[in-house]
């Protein structure tokens, strides 16, 4: 099992580096959408559990908003963002149903995962064993990308079944195969970010993490848009 130490940016030992780099550097090209999506797929195809701290942005419509957090992520099928900066508030999924609260609220959103049309759903393919390639369409390296750091290499594409709201999806890749950067561009000219930090491998992460029970009072309403 991986040690769930902090996974340092950079800091691949000398012999893994050649293994990832060494053969693209004999050919004298950059590294292929393939190849990156592949390098991904090892990454979290392994993966059982992974904590990581966040930030959000968004700007779009006359709005912008900043916030940061807590992401959880538990295979098979588990997702949890706890919100704690400007305000707390709720986003998991348990596997079957995703929930949406903030607490003081009377309110606490459910629907179907299956129905979810979210911006973090990008995130959802890591939690059970698939392919990068098939789960965005189209997908491409963008060389007019620039990284948020060195060495980097950004992907392009659409989520699949979410072409009528936006127009390209970017993934910052680290080296060894972590996504970083999730940049949506939505039809709409609005711009959603979410940024990666502290990523910790195979953690121990209690099942009650997943599962939402709504205090007395709170009103159970069907969800339609997650994102606020």
């Amino acid at each position: 099992m991986k040690s769930s130490v902090p996974i340092p940016r950079g800091g691949l030992t000398l012999l893994a580096a050649a293994f990832l780099c060494a053969p693209l550097a004999l050919r004298g090209q950059p590294p292929s959408a393939h190849e990156v999506a592949r390098r991904v797929d090892r990454q979290y195809n392994l993966l059982h559990s992974l904590k990581a701290s966040f930030t959000e942005s968004y700007e779009g419509l006359g709005i912008h908003r900043a916030e940061s957090g807590t992401l959880l992520l538990l295979k098979p099928g588990r997702m949890r963002w706890d919100y704690d900066q400007p305000h707390p508030k709720l986003f998991l999924t348990d596997g079957q149903t995703a929930w949406f609260y903030v607490p003081g609220e009377h309110q606490a959103r459910r629907l179907p995962v299956k129905q979810l049309d979210d911006l973090r759903s990008p995130l959802r393919y890591l939690l059970g064993k698939t392919r990068l390639e098939k789960e965005l369409v189209g997908l491409s390296v963008a060389p007019d990308q620039k990284p948020a750091v060195a060495g980097d290499v950004i992907l392009r594409g659409i989520p699949k079944g979410m072409s009528e709201r936006v127009s390209q999806t970017l993934l910052e890749i680290a080296p060894e195969g972590l996504i970083v950067r999730i940049v949506v561009e939505e039809l709409d000219g609005s711009v959603t970010e979410f940024r990666f930090l502290q990523q910790r491998e195979n953690v121990e992460i209690p099942d009650a993490q997943f599962h939402f029970v709504p205090a007395p009072g709170v009103e159970v309403v069907a969800g339609t848009e997650f994102m606020e």
